[in-house]
């Protein structure tokens, strides 16, 4: 694969911000996701408290999460291809308004249908701030550096699991869980202020809405999304389980589990800042030996799964090669849709969830028949499939560039 051919195309560097200027781009991009992904997650760690509250039970206190993914899943796409034709700027200014809106129902309201409503919502603005995110990032950085631009976008969430879901389920248990909600609406406020001053004007370029969706769900493109799904179904097939498995298989347990739990997070964090450089290098080699990782880290789970201090490194693998394969996806995806980029972009964010749900369930069928550790033998199997797609997919090529008229 050629830079030359497998590359999704910035503007031009007449157009280009400075590097300290595209640096400050980033940070606010960064900020923006980070504050999303906080609140996406923050749920699961006040899911009681929120259940006592609007006196429901727990699954389906649960719902919150399901339907924020489902916004975010569906909504996404949806609202990218009604606003291809508007400046991204313009784009992720509007979302993170909706998305402080949303939060602050979630503060006030009394209603718990008004609250899934509002979760939904924020679950799709989440999206479409996900690809006007990706398209402004690209947008001030030469091509040489575009998969570590995306790497700075999706860091934001990956870091938001290490550390900002942790302190909100802190500031939760403290104040309560609007609190938690208080804290996400005051740091989405600072990000949009952030945007506003920080991010350039991004205007619309390409075709509309039919000719992208024409490149943006070609079979090659459909391919790479699939990779995206196996990718996450099989982390997550484990890695949803992963404190049954440490305390019943491991026999870890108390706050052992959370130093384990955040030495995870801390690898994907490291993982998805990193992973933009091998993007940039080669991002379906980087698919094909980070798939392998993958299998490989989670088999060391399953084979040495009663030792701890092998249990320790192999999360850090798991960690290190499931994010750090992230940008790639993300790379592959936008340059295999060629002209269709901008709505392609936020399909993988799409995939990746639809993954995760799917691993997670698979997963939780797994426990229940059996045991936390056929959860990572779940895991095992998907990766494996996940190995073949990414050997697959790596001779796919972006489409041929047409003549000019």
């Amino acid at each position: 694969m050629s830079p030359a051919t497998d590359r999704p195309h910035p503007p031009s560097t007449a157009t280009r911000p400075t590097d300290l200027r595209a640096n400050l781009t980033l940070a606010a991009l960064f900020l923006a996701m980070f504050v999303m992904g906080t609140a996406e997650l923050i749920v699961v760690g006040v899911l009681d408290l929120i259940a006592a509250d609007f006196q429901v039970s727990i699954p389906s206190a649960g719902a919150l999460v399901t339907v924020n993914a489902l916004g975010l899943a569906l909504g996404g796409p949806a609202l990218t291809a009604l606003t291809l034709r508007l400046d991204k700027r313009t784009i992720l200014v509007g979302a993170l308004a909706l998305f402080v809106l949303a939060n602050l129902v979630a503060v006030v309201t009394a209603s718990y249908g008004l609250f899934l409503a509002a979760r939904t919502v924020a679950g799709a603005v989440q999206g479409l701030s996900i690809a006007a995110a990706f398209g402004a990032g690209i947008s001030v950085v030469p091509p040489e550096r575009m998969g570590r631009a995306m790497s700075a976008v999706i860091s934001g969430v990956s870091v938001s699991a290490a550390l900002g879901v942790p302190a909100g389920t802190l500031v939760g248990q403290t104040l309560g869980w609007r609190g938690a909600f208080v804290a996400v609406v005051a740091l989405a406020v600072v990000s949009l202020v952030a945007a506003l001053v920080l991010v350039p004007s991004v205007p619309a370029t390409g075709r509309g809405v039919g000719d992208q969706a024409r490149y943006a769900f070609a079979p090659r493109v459909l391919a790479a999304l699939g990779l995206s799904f196996l990718v996450f179904a099989a982390l997550f097939a484990a890695v949803t389980y992963i404190v049954p498995f440490l305390r019943d298989v491991t026999g870890v347990s108390g706050a052992l589990v959370s130093v384990f739990l955040l030495a995870y997070g801390v690898a994907t964090a490291i993982g998805s800042f990193g992973g933009g450089r091998f993007a940039d290098r080669n991002a379906a080699r980087t698919l094909t030996l980070g798939t392998i990782g993958v299998a490989a880290s989670l088999l060391a789970l399953e084979l040495f799964g009663t030792v701890a201090a092998l249990v320790a490194p192999a999360l850090l693998a798991l960690g290190l090669f499931g994010m750090g394969m992230a940008p790639s996806l993300q790379y592959r995806v936008v340059s295999l849709a060629g002209p269709g980029g901008q709505l392609a972009q936020s399909l993988p964010a799409s995939a990746i969830n639809v993954g995760i749900a799917a691993g997670s369930a698979a997963g939780g069928v797994a426990v229940g028949a059996y045991s936390p550790a056929a959860a990572v033998v779940t895991g095992i199997g998907i990766a494996v499939l996940a190995v073949a797609a990414a050997l697959a997919t790596g001779r796919l090529r972006p489409p041929a560039p047409e003549p000019a008229q």
